[in-house]
C-alpha cells in the first residue's frame, strides 16, 4: 500500500490550554474522513509559547493524546510541546502510533534562537515507519531553514517529512518557499503544518517530491486532510525529478568532502559575525 491518508489540522489557536480544544477537533477529524490514518498538528499548539509550560514527559497531557489516538486508531503527531530534562528544557515532538504508544520523540534541532530563549538544542534526527506505507521524518519549524537538516532525514530514508510549526511573523512567505525546495531537492512529501489565528499566519503547505504544491492553505482555520502517494517519491527518486535530476543518488555517488563539516572545522567568516542576539 502506497497511498495514505493524513489530516493536517492548521487551527485557530489562542496562547492558552487548548488541550480539550485540540482533541475535539482530531475527533472530529476522524469522524468526517474516516479514511485518515494519521492526524498532525501544529508547533506548540498544546499551550504556545513559554518555557514555564514545560513538562516532563510522559506528561498527563500527552497521554491525553495517546488515549486519543488509541481511540479513534489513528497515527497521532500532536505538534510540539515543551519538555522538561533535568536543568534542559527542550521543544518536543511526539509520535503516537494507532495503539497510543509514544514510538519516538522528536526536539527540535535548532530552536529559534536568539528568540526562542531558554530552549534547548536537540542532538538527534528522527524517522519512523508506518508499516507496509513508508518511512516519515520529522522537523520543527526554524529547522527547515537549514537544509542539511532535511537532507540528513533524507539520508535516513524518509519519504515524508512532517513539519510541526508557529509562525506568526511576516516571513512565512520565505518559508513557503524553503518547503518546496527542500521537498524538490530531496524528492520526498514535505507536510508543513502552521497554526492560525493568536498563534499563526497559517498558510500551511503540502508539497510533493518534484517540488509541486499538493495544497497551499489560506490564513483561516483549515483541517488540511488528503492521501499521499509514496510510490511517486520512489519513482521519482530512481527515474529523476521530471525525468531529469536523480539528486540522492549523485549524492550518494559523490565522494566531495565538505569542509565545514570536518572535525573541528572553524570559518573565520562565520567568527567574525558576532554573537547569535537580538539585533538592538
Amino acid at each position: 500500500m502506497s497511498n495514505f491518508g493524513i489530516a493536517a489540522l492548521q487551527l485557530s489557536l489562542e496562547e492558552a490550554d487548548n488541550l480539550e480544544l485540540l482533541l475535539l477537533r482530531i475527533q472530529k477529524t476522524k469522524l468526517r474522513f474516516p479514511w485518515v490514518k494519521m492526524i498532525v498538528l501544529s508547533e506548540l499548539a498544546l499551550r504556545g509559547v513559554g518555557v514555564q509550560h514545560a513538562r516532563e514527559l510522559p506528561s498527563p497531557e500527552e497521554q491525553a493524546f495517546c488515549r486519543t489516538a488509541r481511540e479513534l486508531g489513528i497515527w497521532l503527531v500532536p505538534g510540539s510541546m515543551y519538555e522538561k530534562c533535568g536543568a534542559h528544557v527542550f521543544n518536543t515532538t511526539p509520535v503516537i502510533n494507532p495503539d497510543g504508544e509514544v514510538v519516538e520523540r522528536y526536539r527540535k534541532i535548532y530552536p529559534f534562537l536568539p528568540y526562542e530563549k531558554g530552549v534547548s538544542c536537540g542532538d538527534r534526527f528522527v524517522v519512523f515507519d508506518v508499516p507496509e506505507v513508508g518511512r516519515f521524518g520529522l522537523s520543527i519549524c526554524y529547522d527547515i531553514w537549514f537544509p542539511e537538516t532535511v537532507r540528513a532525514l533524507a539520508w535516513m530514508g524518509a519519504e515524508v517529512i512532517l513539519q510541526p510549526t508557529k509562525t506568526d511573523t511576516i516571513d512565512r512567505v520565505d518559508e513557503l518557499s524553503m518547503i518546496r525546495a527542500n521537498a524538490i531537492m530531496n524528492q520526498c512529501y514535505i507536510v508543513g503544518v502552521n497554526a492560525s489565528g493568536a498563534q499563526g499566519v497559517g498558510r500551511s503547505m503540502v508539497a510533493g517530491p518534484e517540488g509541486e504544491i499538493v495544497h497551499e492553505a489560506s490564513v483561516e482555520e483549515e483541517i488540511i486532510a488528503l492521501e499521499l502517494d509514496l510510490s511517486r517519491v520512489r519513482h521519482v527518486r530512481e527515474r529523476g525529478m521530471k525525468g531529469l535530476g536523480q539528486v540522492l543518488k549523485s549524492f550518494r555517488d559523490n565522494p566531495v568532502r565538505f569542509p565545514q563539516y570536518e572535525d573541528g572545522a572553524r570559518s573565520e567568516i562565520l567568527d567574525a559575525m558576532g554573537p547569535l542576539a537580538v539585533p538592538d
